[in-house]
């Protein structure tokens, strides 16, 4: 009798042999992939671990943020900064950290950077100019703080040259991003007609809408002109003294908010 010889698994069977191959290849995929997360933290996983390198000078935090921004992550690369620059002698690294993730489409970082350049660092003079551009980047993709800087820069002629058309431009943008400081400064500019045509019932409405956002100097304005009354409200003693009560409680509880 002859003896069947049964080909080993594979051999012979082209067929099979790819197949193996390529559910190989599609496992290494998948474990590269799987790497890939977890190498790559979310935004908000990395700003929690920001959090935690500033409040609590936590080692292993700023190891961790050290780590994202070489990966060139611009959420990691801005708090990362934001811990440098705290430190007077890695100010000039949290520049360029700052620059990077600004680059990288970090809108508050570009605000950031704006700050540093407008202040200075050690042994970097204030640079405004160069601060307008980042303001002017971040301000362009709605960031209210950035515009309002903006608009104070051209307000001021400081870097750039005076502007109110161009203050009053940035000082809408910010209003309408909900920036009351900048709602109590445009109520100024129509007002007195500065860079935008004079309006009056605009001007008190913007004053309005600041006081509601609970901005101190924009309610005690208010007070004040409610106290005496104007073309548009007759004179209010009792929501005058209302409204100062409210602006010194918001003075005492709000001191650095704005």
């Amino acid at each position: 009798m002859r003896t069947r010889t049964m080909k080993t698994a594979g051999t012979g069977y082209p067929g099979y042999r790819h197949s193996v191959l390529a559910a190989l290849l599609a496992g290494t995929a998948l474990l590269a992939g799987c790497q890939l997360q977890r190498s790559a933290p979310s935004n908000a996983e990395i700003e929690v671990v920001g959090m935690k390198a500033i409040q609590e000078a936590d080692a292993s935090a700023e190891r961790k943020l050290l780590s994202w921004s070489q990966q060139n992550l611009p959420v990691a690369q801005r708090e990362l900064a934001l811990v440098y620059r705290q430190r007077p002698q890695q100010r000039n690294a949290a520049l360029r950290l700052f620059e990077q993730a600004a680059r990288g489409g970090d809108v508050q970082a570009a605000f950031e950077l704006g700050e540093m350049l407008r202040l200075g660092v050690v042994n970097v003079a204030p640079q405004p100019l160069a601060a307008a551009a980042w303001y002017r980047q971040a301000a362009q993709q709605g960031h209210a703080r950035a515009a309002l800087a903006l608009a104070l820069l051209y307000k001021n002629g400081s870097g750039v040259a005076r502007d109110d058309t161009q203050a009053a431009h940035w000082l809408q943008a910010a209003s309408d991003a909900g920036n009351a400081h900048a709602m109590f400064l445009l109520s100024y500019f129509y007002r007195a007609g500065q860079g935008v045509p004079q309006d009056a019932a605009r001007a008190r409405t913007l004053l309005e809408e600041s006081a509601e956002h609970e901005y101190p100097p924009a309610i005690q304005e208010l007070a004040m002109t409610v106290e005496v009354g104007d073309a548009h409200s007759p004179r209010d003693l009792h929501r005058a003294s209302h409204l100062l009560k409210e602006a010194t409680e918001h003075r005492h509880n709000n001191w650095n908010r704005y």
